[in-house]
């Protein structure tokens, strides 16, 4: 095993940093990409580039409005990480992302503890548009899992009666 100061553990950490360099020359694959590029994302066979569309979608926050429809269909994705990073392009968007609260609220009693926290974030930075999911919302302030349960709580405030 190398020692931190030995001459193959110094080319090992060198050759890394080289390599993450390079990568990071490149840029991300989210990034620089337009509305219509990272929607076209989510449309990949690849569930780590429908994840990295979603994500570079929440980034642009509001400005990705044009894809909350396909948005709304990656909701419907096997993979949890697609629906959940899905609902947090839609949390960002805010209020102009209301169409997708029928769905978000269906997913307040997905499977994965971590869909329905974000799905519970996204219904509130919807706020007052997404008053229809409330209901749904109260029983999740019961949710065994206590990061969904506290989630659920702020969504209800920020919606307001």
């Amino acid at each position: 095993m190398s020692q931190v100061g030995s001459r193959p553990c110094r080319l090992w950490l060198g050759m890394a940093f080289i390599l993450m360099l390079g990568g990071c020359r490149r840029g991300l694959p989210y990034e620089h990409k337009s509305v219509d590029e990272l929607t076209a994302m989510l449309h990949s066979q690849d569930a780590a580039v429908q994840v990295q569309g979603a994500f570079g979608l929440s980034e642009l926050g509001p400005g990705a409005v044009p894809a909350v429809p396909d948005l709304i269909t990656a909701l419907d994705s096997s993979s949890g990480l697609v629906r959940q990073m899905a609902c947090t392009a839609l949390g960002k968007i805010g209020p102009s992302g209301q169409a997708a609260v029928p769905r978000l609220t269906q997913l307040l009693a997905d499977n994965e503890w971590a869909v329905r926290r974000q799905a519970a974030v996204a219904l509130g930075q919807i706020g007052s548009a997404a008053r229809s999911g409330r209901q749904s919302l109260q029983k999740l302030t019961r949710d065994p899992n206590r990061l969904v349960a506290n989630a659920a709580r702020e969504a209800l405030e920020r919606i307001g009666r």
